[in-house]
């Protein structure tokens, strides 16, 4: 892995004191492209922690304009540029923020034409997307070619967290096989409610390419932010899953098939 600059080390020196964050790990973070969907309140939070955190290359993803109502949640954004494309404003404060990585803009809406290229150029995702059709996009890209996503949503004063590991843990679609309907103009929001989610789901992404803690592989965190009350479930992980079912029993093929190999004894002289 390419070594730290001097820069490098003086700006992360803090999260490197960590007990279990070495050097290697903030090297892990430089060498990581993440793809962040939905760059809004809680997408362009969580990559604004990306960047704090040192993680080399992001590539920000969301078409449409600033609205004077994003603002009181969009925290990469300024008033002067309602009217104009977010992502090249999340783009420009990010690098402002952090000038030692790589951040791309790509002005589009999550499509089906689009989602392959962007999921294979990234080590992992975070789902931020507003609406299930963009997620189950995303979702299902990052189970063909392999990728973990951590899945983040809120509605209201409601939210949930998980992350995704294809072939370890339930997708997207085990944990939503009928979609919820939504209205993305439909629901009111207070700005720290997608500002905790998304720290949260950044921090999802540091533990997991870091082996930081314990990841929410598996789980799934539901938070009731009204209450603050958080409580961890273990969703279904479907084996007949049409999304991930393939890429599950693959899985599971090649692990018994791993314990049933018996090992080679080395020859004593």
């Amino acid at each position: 892995m390419e070594p730290l600059t001097p820069t490098e080390q003086e700006r992360y020196r803090r999260q490197m004191m960590l007990p279990g964050f070495t050097v290697e790990s903030q090297q892990q973070l430089k060498a990581t492209t993440a793809l962040v969907t939905g760059v809004g309140g809680l997408g362009g939070t969580a990559a604004l922690y990306l960047a704090a955190a040192g993680v080399g290359k992001l590539i920000l993803v969301r078409g449409g304009n600033l609205q004077r109502d994003d603002m009181n949640r969009q925290i990469l954004m300024t008033d002067d540029w309602v009217g104009q494309p977010r992502v090249f404003k999340a783009q420009e404060t990010l690098q402002a923020f952090n000038p030692d990585i790589e951040i791309e803009a790509v002005c589009e809406y999550v499509s089906a034409e689009n989602i392959d290229t962007l999921v294979q150029r990234a080590d992992i995702a975070l789902d931020c997307a507003f609406d299930f059709a963009e997620r189950d996009l995303l979702n299902a890209a990052c189970v063909r070619h392999g990728k973990p996503m951590i899945e983040a949503a809120m509605n209201g004063m409601e939210a949930y967290l998980t992350t995704i590991v294809p072939g370890q843990t339930p997708c997207l679609t085990c944990l939503f096989p009928e979609k919820p309907e939504w209205d993305r103009w439909g629901f009111g929001v207070i700005g720290a409610v997608p500002g905790t989610l998304a720290c949260l789901a950044a921090l999802e992404a540091i533990k997991l390419l870091t082996h930081l803690g314990e990841p929410l592989m598996g789980q799934l965190l539901t938070m009731d932010l009204a209450r603050a009350e958080f409580a961890k479930r273990r969703p279904y992980h479907d084996p007949n899953c049409p999304v991930c079912g393939d890429r599950t029993r693959q899985t599971l093929s090649t692990q018994l098939s791993t314990i049933a190999t018996p090992t080679r004894p080395i020859a004593s002289r």
